[in-house]
């Protein structure tokens, strides 16, 4: 025997959204436990029907000043995350990509809330889409506020996929034709920068699962290949081959990147044990 749906069970289950659902249940166990936070959370999130309200007053609330407050900034931003579901996928991959990869963060509310890189990066996704639609100015200024207040700089005329994770952020800079694509990790100090004054396309092209360690400067139109490892403090100046990892200043190929996705990984230990450096890069170079 078949029983009929009810329209009201098609819509809930067409509503539902298990990354808003688990916040907002991390959020309640939150004000159960510490209660002086208790308004600071509710303002934040649990007032809120829906992520998008969420993460549009937190940024608002991170972002505003005097010049232009934060309820001006609130509705900009809720105006492009309501014109591009792309930003709305995108967070959600963030958040997710952060719980997975990052041993100090067991929730999915902990970024939402506090983490200055995934703030930095969903400021980026609606800058992006003020550039797209030619209001270069308001998004100069939103980019300035965020450099100056989660010491991040991203260009909003970047090309940055999902399934970022940017860790602990500061001194981060993603130039203005870079390309980062998705399910990257990036470490605190990273570099994605042109060199000289030369014009046009002149920014790293990081490709999918790269894993970037801190301090890493990469400099120029290069490509750093798919699933590639480019160790801390590194200075890469030419392409990067795919599932390699560099170090070094200049950077030199030194070994395979260890694991099929290092962005998820997260290992930053260099092991060249399997890397035959007689026939494939005898010379260690890029």
């Amino acid at each position: 025997m078949t029983h009929a749906i009810s329209r009201t069970s098609v819509r809930e289950v067409k509503s539902y959204d298990p990354v808003w659902s688990r916040i907002t249940e991390e959020a309640e166990e939150v004000v159960a436990r510490e209660p002086d936070l208790s308004s600071f959370v509710f303002t934040t999130v649990l007032n809120h029907d829906k992520l998008e309200d969420a993460i549009s007053l937190r940024l608002a609330q991170l972002l505003g000043t005097a010049d232009v407050g934060p309820m001006q900034l609130r509705t900009v931003f809720s105006e492009a995350l309501e014109a591009d579901p792309d930003i709305s996928a995108a967070i959600r991959a963030d958040i997710v990509a952060i719980q997975d990869r990052d041993p100090a963060c067991d929730r999915y509310l902990e970024p939402v809330l506090y983490f200055k890189g995934f703030h930095a990066v969903q400021t980026y996704r609606i800058n992006n889409w003020l550039w797209r639609q030619g209001r270069k100015d308001f998004a100069t200024y939103i980019q300035s506020r965020a450099s100056a207040g989660f010491g991040v700089d991203i260009h909003p005329g970047a090309s940055v996929g999902c399934g970022l994770m940017i860790d602990h952020a500061t001194g981060v800079v993603i130039g203005e034709t870079a390309v980062v694509e998705d399910d990257v990790s990036i470490l605190h100090g990273v570099t994605l920068g042109g060199t000289g004054k030369e014009g046009g396309d002149r920014h790293p092209k990081v490709r999918h699962g790269v894993l970037l360690g801190a301090g890493a400067i990469i400099l120029g139109n290069i490509e750093v290949g798919a699933c590639a490892k480019v160790a801390s403090g590194s200075v890469v100046l030419k392409d990067v081959p795919p599932n390699r990892t560099v170090a070094g200043v200049p950077a030199k190929v030194v070994g395979y990147s260890g694991c099929d996705e290092p962005a998820r990984k997260m290992d930053h230990m260099i092991d060249d044990s399997d890397f035959d450096r007689e026939t494939d890069n005898p010379d260690g170079k890029i």
